[in-house]
């Protein structure tokens, strides 16, 4: 009985020493395993990106203030075509005149203009005026960037508003007539700093969105000789009498203004001759 035993023992022990490993439990611990010590960095490789990030809001972009003007002189054979054509372009541009001369003289007739144009057609005006009939006889243009200036002025309006503020409220809690005085005149200060700023903002708002261009149009003539008219000959000789009388008069009724004056005189010239003649008496 023992040895039936000892013999189905030693069989299966035999058995088993021929048979080929099964990987399929190691596999699937190796697996288990790999998943358990896998790195944190290989394990972000393999998840899924993160969203992106928002996108960043960007900074308000202040708009450039510049002030535009120029100046520009045109020779022309045709002064009032050229005013026309003019006019056609300040209407079509939404300008206007700010200022509007005419001089005629003997040499030149010439019109100087003032034109004030919305900062967006500036260069567009200019450009017309230059496509036109007639010599170019200078051009100047200028921008000026007030930018800065912008700036610093509506800081110090708000500042000076954020002050204005303050102070109103402490003149809420004034107890005192001393302190109510000092306050309102801080409050007074502070009203005519913001109305000047303001008033300052205004102007240069102005001067940005409106530019500013003199314009003078001349037309050269051709210079003639135009002697003045004079009386007849006759004329003149009774002016010449009617004004040597009146000139007459004059006199006479001068020397009866001064008649003390011609006394005086008298007076002062007979003493002086009479001293002269007792000095040569005693002589």
């Amino acid at each position: 009985m023992k040895k039936s035993i000892f013999l189905i023992l030693f069989s299966i022990i035999i058995t088993s020493c021929h048979q080929k490993p099964s990987l399929e439990g190691y596999n699937g611990a190796d697996m288990e395993l790999e998943e358990e010590v896998m790195p944190i960095t290989r394990q972000e490789e393999i998840a899924p990106p993160p969203p992106p990030m928002p996108p960043l809001k960007n900074k308000e972009v202040i708009k450039k203030k510049i002030i535009k003007d120029g100046r520009i002189g045109l020779k022309v054979s045709d002064l009032e075509l050229t005013k026309a054509r003019v006019d056609s372009l300040v209407n079509k541009h939404d300008a206007y005149y700010s200022n509007e001369n005419l001089n005629n003289t003997d040499w030149e007739s010439s019109y100087n203009l003032t034109v004030r144009i919305p900062s967006s057609n500036f260069e567009s005006f200019v450009h017309a005026i230059q496509l036109g009939n007639g010599e170019i006889l200078y051009k100047e243009i200028d921008a000026r960037d007030v930018t800065d200036q912008f700036i610093d002025l509506g800081i110090r309006l708000e500042n000076k508003r954020a002050y204005l503020k303050r102070y109103q409220e402490l003149l809420k809690k004034a107890t005192n007539i001393k302190e109510i005085l000092q306050v309102e005149e801080k409050i007074r200060r502070l009203e005519e700093e913001i109305e000047s700023t303001t008033g300052t903002l205004k102007y240069l708002s102005d001067l940005v969105d409106y530019s500013t261009l003199r314009l003078n149009i001349v037309k050269q003539k051709d210079f003639k000789y135009n002697p003045k008219k004079r009386d007849k000959f006759s004329e003149r000789i009774k002016q010449s009498f009617s004004k040597g009388w009146f000139g007459f008069i004059d006199f006479v009724l001068l020397l009866i203004k001064i008649w003390p004056f011609c006394i005086a005189v008298i007076f002062i010239i007979y003493f002086v001759r009479k001293i002269r003649r007792k000095k040569k008496q005693n002589k």
